[in-house]
Order: C-alpha cells, then structure tokens, then sequence
C-alpha cells in the first residue's frame, strides 16, 4: 500500500510540475481568455501577497557542460489558499503580480479532483498546445540560421 501512495505522489507531482511550469511560461493574455471561457468564480484568500523578486539563472555551455551564472532574472511569487483549503504557489518570470496570483490560484484548482479535469483539458492542454507551436516556430527560425562549418584537407 505505501507503494501506491508513493507512485501516485510522484505521478501528482509530476503533472503539478507541468502544469506550473506551462502556467510560469504562457502569456497573461491567453491564461486569462482561457480563465474567463471557463467562467469560474473561486474564492481565494493570500498566503503571500505577490511578490517581485530576482533570481541567478544559470547556463551550461552546450546543454551539458559545467554550471556558470549567466545572469539574473526578475521573477513574480504568490501563494493562495482556496475556500476549501487547498493551496497553491506560482513562480512567473517578469513583474506580473496579476498573472502570479492567477497561476496560484489554477494551481490550487488543478489540486482540486472537482475542478482538475475542466481546468486541465480546457486551459492547460491549450496553453501547452501553444507553447509547443512557438517552440517549433523558434526551432525553425534558428534551423534557418545554422551555419554548417567544415575543414578542408589540404593536398599532402
């Protein structure tokens, strides 16, 4: 029995993982078109006020050599807690305390089995659908770009 605890933990924590990291890197103005479609009115109370902060983001030189710091990155915290008790947290890149807030509160949401399957498959699923086409997009701009380099072997 601990077993199956233990997987479904780890399947939740998973699926919480992409759902946080689709909701920190969609635009505010599709998570709330999406948010308004499904005309949901939750009550939430703050745990921690939105709050903008800056973090070290780090590189490593072609995806898999040693760490360095490449720089640092303003992101935006909150924390809410739902009526019903369950709480949620979002990270977000930038300075928007209005879409930190909203990716808290889906996050709380998306942990609620009531709500999960009309959030997941009517905002989430989207939002990724999304977030894929602009990475095809940039992968074929950059494809576009590559220069392919080559010696040549001089006569002997």
């Amino acid at each position: 029995m601990k077993h199956a605890n233990e997987q479904k933990n780890r399947t939740t924590e998973i699926n919480r993982r992409s759902w946080l990291s689709i909701l920190a890197k969609s635009p505010l103005s599709e998570i709330q078109a999406l948010w308004n479609k499904l005309e949901l009115n939750p009550e939430w109370e703050l745990i921690r006020k939105p709050e903008i902060g800056m973090v070290m983001v780090q590189g490593r030189t072609g995806g898999n050599g040693k760490a360095f710091n490449l720089g640092e990155m303003t992101i935006t915290r909150a924390a809410v807690r739902l009526k019903n008790g369950n709480a949620g947290l979002s990270y977000v890149q930038g300075r928007s305390k209005k879409q930190a807030e909203l990716c808290a509160v889906l996050d709380a949401m998306l942990q609620t089995p009531a709500s999960h399957s009309q959030i997941f498959n009517n905002l989430i699923t989207p939002l990724k659908e999304t977030l894929e086409k602009l990475r095809t997009q940039r992968s074929k701009k950059a494809a576009n770009t590559k220069v392919n380099f080559f010696t040549m072997a001089r006569g002997h």
